[in-house]
């Protein structure tokens, strides 16, 4: 009997453990506490507001020179005077270097005098086929006379011929010395370095200088670097987002830690066509003017370049843009009712903590913080309605 009894018992108590086992599971499907679910949720709100906002991209890049180039001699030579040095400002066909040019000068006396005995044996040839030409004629009226024969005539003839061929030689001879005599005033000139001429109006400056007087420099051997710093160009890169936004013309805003607080102004010029394969980016030049030349190549810049700019539209703060189901909305505050009502929307521009609202219109006030605790149709708190610690 008693142990019939304590079978019971135990059986007993294992079926209150299984039936209160069983009430929490039922009451964990059932989900939160509808009381607790439907509490009001704390939040802050900001207003809908209709302002101007504009995209801006912000990028960083290097100063170039609008040009530079190397002055080199295209002879070989000793440097015999350098005129110029780092940071010096030369303008078109001033003279910069010259080289020992005694070889030179020796090379242009000895294809003078080569040309002056190459006329002289133009003028011997020339007397010397007027001489034939008058003996040729000669004959020519002794044979109509029958006094010379037709040998002599032959023979006069055949002079004649030999010394118009001469003169054709000793003419092309006058010229070869004549070209001889221009290629070495070239060579000469080549001892005078000085700056190629220019279509810009800025002066140029001395970059780099890579040599000293007295150096035995070879052809094509630099001596100094010449830049134009009146305009410089600022070389970004863009990635392919961006990419499609930038066009010849747009504006830019360049500045640099070499003179904070101030900015510098300049426009899109060049775009490449293509992106590099290894960066998915594009090169991307602006000119920026640089008038009191107090921008430098190889600064790095920072630049902010305004894709867009839409006045009257519908901004609000990018922190109440939330997602729902995997439609991104906002949550209008309903400041009357306390009530928060999900609100999907189509964003344009977001730019600087903002965000335009394409659609729906929108009017009154968003949640920007505390709206992850809420669902559609929520009761809120609003700040002055929030009960002291």
């Amino acid at each position: 009997m008693k142990k019939s009894l304590i079978t019971f018992i135990v059986l007993a108590g294992l079926g209150l453990f299984g039936w209160q086992a069983y009430q929490k599971m039922s009451a964990s499907r059932q989900g939160p506490d509808p009381q607790r679910r439907n509490a009001p949720v704390a939040v802050e709100v900001m207003p809908v507001k209709i302002a101007t906002i504009q995209e801006v991209g912000s990028f960083t890049g290097t100063l170039y020179p609008l040009s530079s180039f190397v002055l080199a001699p295209k002879i070989a030579g000793r440097l015999e005077k350098i005129m110029v040095h780092i940071g010096d400002t030369v303008k078109s066909g001033q003279l910069v270097a010259v080289l020992d040019d005694d070889e030179y000068r020796q090379q242009v006396s000895q294809a003078r005098a080569e040309l002056e005995v190459a006329q002289a044996m133009l003028q011997e040839r020339k007397s010397t086929l007027e001489n034939a030409r008058r003996e040729y004629e000669r004959t020519v009226e002794l044979r109509k006379k029958k006094i010379a024969s037709e040998s002599q005539l032959d023979s006069a003839d055949s002079e004649f011929l030999t010394h118009q061929a001469e003169l054709k030689v000793a003419t092309a001879q006058v010229s070869q010395k004549e070209a001889a005599l221009n290629m070495a005033n070239v060579r000469l000139s080549y001892a005078q370095i000085q700056v190629p001429a220019n279509h810009t109006t800025a002066d140029r400056v001395v970059g780099e200088r890579f040599v000293d007087e007295g150096a035995m420099l070879a052809p094509n051997t630099p001596i100094v670097s010449i830049l134009d710093i009146g305009k410089l160009i600022a070389a970004i890169y863009v990635i392919e987002r961006d990419y499609p936004k930038i066009r010849p013309g747009l504006e830019a805003m360049i500045s640099t830690d070499a003179f904070p607080g101030r900015t510098f102004t300049g426009n899109v010029i060049r775009i490449a066509p293509l992106l590099k394969e290894e960066s998915r980016e594009a090169r991307v030049e602006i000119e920026i003017p640089n008038p009191l030349t107090l921008l430098k190549p190889g600064m790095f810049v920072r630049v902010q370049i305004q894709f867009e700019q839409h006045e009257n539209a519908t901004v609000i703060p990018t922190a109440a843009l939330v997602k729902r189901n995997g439609t991104q909305g906002v949550f209008l505050a309903d400041l009357t009712q306390k009530k928060a009502r999900f609100v999907p929307v189509t964003v344009g521009i977001i730019s600087t903590g903002q965000a335009e609202v394409l659609d729906p219109p929108l009017s009154g006030a968003v949640v920007t913080l505390g709206h992850h605790l809420l669902e559609d149709g929520a009761a809120i708190i609003l700040p002055e309605q929030n009960p002291p610690a």
